[in-house]
């Protein structure tokens, strides 16, 4: 129920039901003004927490914009730019959203706790001061009142009248007070609907404004979110691929020897025994050089077994030698190296290990390298059946399978493509073999396809240009990267550009459904890319360019017609 109206008639009355709806009114008034003054000390609260969260994101945005992303390699994909730049945008994105926080509040002062503070102080404030004077002049009258009953009527006329005039006097101030007071309390109970609300809700609307300024900014960086997530996803597609390519690699090292040398890097460094650091780089061109000193090569020769009682030794000669040599040098190897007549006898790691200090020396021992990727009997041949085997491959794909979700991503059962490959290349098989659609399902198809192309003697990109197409796609210039690529595509031998074409016009097939199998280019360049191209070199920083081998796909795919 609703607070009691005040009547100004009852103001002269000054009946008990006249006091108990006054009382009503003075006590919703005190609550009103406990209640804003909570809300002034929240609403301070609620501006500092946002002042903090402001700073406090500022500080997140700074460390975003000033992190670097360090790629491995000496060249990056575009991917790679996008996302190694996304941090700069995201902190430009919550710089922008702060600068929208800061105005709102800037303006929540204004808006919100000055009114309300006016409104407290000056309206309610004033319905008290009229409440001090309204108890004031009640007092005054009521005890004039009763003295005035209290008078003898014995006393003179003269001053009869004279107490007359006062109670009157006193009465018309006691009626102004009450009038005052209870039109000013009804009046801010009646003016609190308004003046206590606008500024909340003007609060509000900066609030809304924010978000609306938020949901603008979203909006606006809906394109960007969705470039980024691409770039994500191609990073981490490539990520998987080169991945397992490394994975491949590590596990050929380990079952290598273990002084395992990458092929054509002629130097060799390494400790021959303990204290001394030797460095075959110095040794070309018959200098040898530790820190400042030098010395000249003679000969190297692998030392017996029966003629020393240590293993793994070698003599080198020098000559041109000084004996200051003798105390630098030589005296960290006082326990395995003797000199004699300038030369020196040094002990290698391991059997090995001498191996290829000797080759680095001009020596005559073998030089191990890592298992083959292909055993000969994997190997393939783009030769007649191959085309074949491929054409055959792509038309039953293109007739029954284009709209395969995960076509050439999700592999066939390995025993079935193994059983495929045996029967198409085996030396029986006639080279225009049929393909039986009933016997071969689309995984054992695709998958038998990356397996020959896989397989061949040497990728279909070719060891000669594989480097060329990778530096072709490193460069900051995207048609540079086209017409680069475009060139190196018409080296190819006849055969290789041949088989490309057949299988980038299929490729582009397939891309074109892209909506049903999900086989997008970016995708599909994550697939092909290490299937037609290869490093000679079995390294990690080999392996570290296959994305760039990617992306040489994605060119060949997206400019096909070109």
């Amino acid at each position: 129920m609703g607070l009691p109206t005040l009547e100004f008639s009852d103001s002269f009355l000054d009946s008990p039901d006249f006091r108990e709806r006054l009382k009503c009114h003075e006590i919703e008034l005190e609550r009103t003004n406990k209640f804003i003054k909570d809300l002034i000390k929240d609403g301070n609260m609620l501006i500092n927490a946002l002042k903090n969260l402001s700073v406090a994101v500022l500080k997140f945005s700074l460390s975003l914009q000033e992190f670097q992303f360090e790629c491995i390699g000496d060249a990056e994909t575009d991917d790679e730019v996008n996302i190694a730049q996304s941090f700069k945008e995201f902190s430009q994105l919550l710089t922008t959203v702060e600068e929208e926080r800061r105005r709102l509040i800037q303006n929540a002062d204004d808006v919100l706790i000055t009114p309300l503070e006016k409104f407290r102080k000056e309206q309610i404030g004033a319905a008290k001061e009229g409440k001090k004077k309204f108890d004031k002049e009640t007092e005054k009258y009521y005890s004039t009142l009763e003295r005035h009953l209290n008078l003898s009527s014995k006393k003179k006329e003269a001053y009869l009248q004279e107490a007359d005039t006062q109670i009157d006097k006193e009465r018309q101030l006691f009626y102004d007070a009450s009038l005052e007071y209870v039109f000013k309390i009804q009046e801010v109970q009646e003016k609190k609907k308004f003046e206590f609300v606008e500024p909340l809700l003007a609060f509000l609307q900066g609030l809304f404004t924010f978000y609306h300024e938020g949901y603008e900014l979203a909006h606006e960086f809906e394109p960007y979110k969705q470039q980024l997530q691409f770039n994500l996803q191609n990073t981490r597609n490539n990520f998987v691929s080169t991945k397992q390519e490394v994975e491949k690699l590590m596990k050929r090292i380990r079952s290598a020897d273990q002084d395992y040398k990458p092929p054509g890097q002629w130097t060799m460094e390494g400790f021959l025994s303990p204290g001394m650091h030797l460095d075959s780089s110095l040794l070309h061109n018959g200098m040898v050089v530790n820190q400042p000193e030098m010395f000249k090569l003679k000969s190297c020769i692998r030392r017996k077994t029966d003629s020393i009682d240590k293993r793994f030794c070698f003599d080198i000669e020098v000559v041109e030698r000084n004996d200051i040599y003798r105390g630098t040098l030589f005296r960290p190897l006082q326990f395995f190296c003797k000199v004699r007549h300038g030369v020196m006898t040094l002990q290698a790691q391991s059997e090995s290990n001498r191996r290829l200090w000797l080759e680095a020396m001009d020596g005559k021992e073998p030089i191990y390298n890592l298992p083959a990727i292909l055993s000969k009997k994997e190997e393939t041949f783009l030769n007649e059946a191959g085309f074949n085997f491929v054409r055959k491959c792509i038309d039953l794909v293109e007739d029954r399978g284009i709209n395969t979700m995960g076509l050439y991503r999700i592999g066939g059962v390995n025993s079935k493509v193994q059983k495929l490959m045996t029967t198409v290349f085996s030396t029986k098989a006639p080279v225009d073999m049929e393909l039986d659609p009933e016997t071969w399902d689309n995984k054992t198809i695709t998958s038998g396809l990356k397996n020959y192309l896989r397989c061949l003697c040497e990728p279909l990109m070719t060891f000669k240009l594989h480097k060329d197409f990778i530096l072709a796609v490193k460069s900051d210039d995207q048609n540079y990267r086209v017409c680069a690529v475009h060139a190196l595509v018409h080296k190819l031998p006849e055969r290789n550009k041949e088989m490309l074409e057949l299988l980038i016009k299929h490729l582009v097939t397939v891309s074109a459904q892209s909506q049903f199998n999900l086989m997008t280019v970016s995708n599909l360049g994550v697939i092909f890319g290490p299937t037609l191209m290869r490093s000679q070199e079995e390294t990690v920083a080999a392996m570290m360019n296959i994305k760039f081998q990617n992306i040489v796909m994605e060119i060949l795919i997206e400019n096909f017609n070109k």
